[in-house]
């Protein structure tokens, strides 16, 4: 294959993102890119009050993983060594649209522009979904104190977002690989079965694609 693979985890809050990127970068001894979360300072009170505190708390996250994202590029991908994620940087936009108001956003969406012009992209999409029920059973297990203020109507909407985001860029980019897998059918946290499947059908993705390290 052509290229260094670049791997993104994608999905909903709550589905696995991070645990499935984990699991990868074990199996394939893959560089480990984990999001900032519980350090953005506005995140808690994003949850109490999204209109109030949508901006800041997507500016927070838009600046951390540009930092990432650069740090990635220059200690890893530049020497050809592989990296899995579990974000791509296209979900900034994805939580922007739904939080910030029409004004905010095309201030964000200019900054996003800016930053992500010449940014690494991943070229592999391993996308997890799952329903509503499956989502807030996962984060009320995992207990993260800064969630548990999230709101059903809000984790849904955005799960039909992250639907419509994924569809539309399987359209666009027909050259970069999609793997969906269902969270309800699959448990590869606690069922190795599951995670075995998913590795496999990720590791005949690696062996029979060929890509550029930027989309």
């Amino acid at each position: 294959m052509g290229g260094t693979p670049f791997i993104t985890v994608e999905g909903p809050i709550g589905v696995g993102k991070t645990s499935l990127a984990k699991a990868i970068s074990d199996h394939f001894n893959f560089a480990l890119l984990k999001e900032i979360v519980d350090e953005n300072p506005f995140l808690g009170k994003f949850y109490e009050n999204i209109e109030e505190w949508s901006f800041q708390t997507e500016m927070f996250f838009l600046c951390n993983r540009y930092k990432q994202l650069g740090d990635i590029n220059t200690h890893y991908l530049s020497k050809h060594q592989s990296v899995v994620a579990d974000y791509h940087i296209f979900k900034n936009l994805i939580f922007a649209q739904r939080t910030l108001n029409h004004e905010e956003y095309q201030k964000y969406y200019k900054i996003y522009q800016i930053l992500t012009a010449d940014m690494p992209k991943p070229n592999v999409i391993i996308y997890l979904h799952a329903s509503l029920d499956t989502l807030l059973k996962r984060i009320k297990i995992r207990g993260r104190e800064l969630e548990k203020n999230i709101s059903p109507l809000y984790l849904e909407q955005l799960s039909i977002d992250y639907e419509e985001t994924i569809t539309s860029f399987a359209q666009l980019h027909p050259d970069i690989p999609v793997l969906r897998f269902n969270g309800d059918e699959l448990d590869f946290v606690n069922n190795e079965q599951d995670l075995n499947h998913i590795i496999e059908k990720l590791s005949l993705t690696l062996k029979s694609n060929s890509w550029s390290n930027t989309l």
